[in-house]
């Protein structure tokens, strides 16, 4: 999906993932992260926020919950959206600031009075029962919590094991209710997706979820709450941060676009942000009929993935489909022409959508690539737990 993008914007971050490969510093089934493009990308989503009034909680689910990441774009964004409480906790040991917490997961409220006590910029909640549950933490920690509402999605706009919310119609009792707890304070709402990319083009457009956003807005300054945040999450970036601005949106959540890789970015590489991961990988074994198996742990289910490259041959071979209920162990690829030979061992290089959390694979950090020096800094599994050399290597 996005390997034509990367060897066009950053094909060093390509030579040096295979080179570290080759050379036996990174295990098959790595994302490699460039460090370097990542900070660019932040840097430019912090500007371009700041100058259109947008404010930004960044998003690194996508990447592993990886400490060095997460350090790298909280020096330009300080304030993260934690999709869990395990997320949220990564986050705030590695030193960012919580934004907002609970969205697509609520906390378990258990684990309120201790993730309260970071004084969170907002908790979002999803019912009644959850707004009860942050007003009591709240008030015996003596002050007072900032929540956003979770409208329910438009029919057909919510992925699966993402339902919940407020329906719009609800949402004037919802907020009696809301009104009357004595330790929160209704702060605005927020919905998700509210922006998608269109499947062909790439190109960034509403959801219906953000026009019950825009209404609700509506709904709740009519009830008298002023200074409201709302939130609209979904493919923030460069390209959609004026047009959430022109809706009225107050707050984004940039995740891919710390790395280059929303849907627009495959179909035009020329955006402004980077491309800062790529996913690598080595030929296992070859089947009877010639086609090549990858070692798997990390394709995931809706990642679009067209090509890999073998960098010792140049080869590009077809990626062939997979399905998603199936473990990956292996990934297979097309036939090498008849003339061309793939050899067990040789490294593969691939670029695709992906969610690093929910993989199997290590994740290795580069530094230095903009400067044409680049360096491997650090090695960390999916959760972002850091791992020793020996850790990642191939008999895990």
């Amino acid at each position: 999906m996005f390997l034509d993008t990367v060897l066009t914007r950053n094909p060093q971050l390509a030579d040096t993932a295979a080179a570290l490969h080759a050379a036996g510093a990174i295990p098959p089934d790595t994302y490699v992260l460039d460090r370097d493009a990542i900070e660019a990308n932040a840097a430019l989503l912090a500007a371009e926020g700041e100058r259109l009034g947008i404010a930004q909680w960044f998003v690194v689910k996508q990447l592993g919950r990886n400490p060095e990441a997460i350090r790298t774009v909280a020096r330009h964004l300080p304030r993260f959206a934690a999709i869990d409480a395990p997320e949220a906790e990564r986050l705030h040991a590695t030193g960012a600031r919580p934004g907002n917490l609970g969205h697509l997961v609520q906390i378990p409220e258990r684990a309120l009075p201790r993730m309260l006590a970071w004084r969170p910029e907002a908790v979002t909640v999803f019912d009644a029962d959850n707004a009860r549950a942050v007003s009591r933490a709240a008030l015996e920690q003596g002050f007072t919590q900032d929540v956003l509402i979770r409208l329910a999605g438009a029919a057909g706009s919510v992925y699966p094991g993402q339902e919940g919310g407020v329906p719009l119609e609800t949402l004037d009792a919802f907020a009696t209710v809301v009104e009357e707890l004595p330790g929160v304070r209704l702060a605005g709402a927020t919905a998700f997706p509210c922006l998608q990319c269109e499947p062909d083009t790439g190109k960034p457009r509403p959801t219906p979820n953000l026009a019950l956003l825009l209404k609700a807005a509506e709904v709740l300054s009519g009830r008298g709450h002023r200074g409201l945040k709302v939130s609209a999450p979904g493919v923030t970036s460069m390209a959609t941060l004026p047009l959430l601005a022109e809706l009225g949106a107050t707050h984004g959540e940039p995740g891919h676009a710390l790395t280059g890789t929303t849907p627009l970015h495959a179909q035009d590489p020329w955006q402004p942000e980077t491309p800062g991961y790529v996913y690598v990988t080595e030929v296992a074994h070859t089947l009877a009929d010639g086609r090549p198996a990858l070692h798997g742990g990390g394709f995931y289910p809706r990642a679009g993935i067209a090509t890999a490259l073998l960098p010792r041959s140049g080869l590009r071979l077809g990626v062939q489909g997979a399905p998603a209920e199936n473990i990956d162990y292996y990934r297979l690829l097309d036939p090498p022409p008849a003339h061309e030979r793939v050899r067990t061992g040789d490294t593969a290089v691939l670029a695709f959508r992906t969610q690093m959390f929910v993989t199997r694979s290590t994740v290795a950090v580069v530094a230095g690539l903009s400067a044409g020096a680049p360096k491997l800094v650090g090695l960390h599994d999916s959760l972002g737990r850091p791992l020793t050399a020996s850790d990642g290597g191939d008999e895990r």
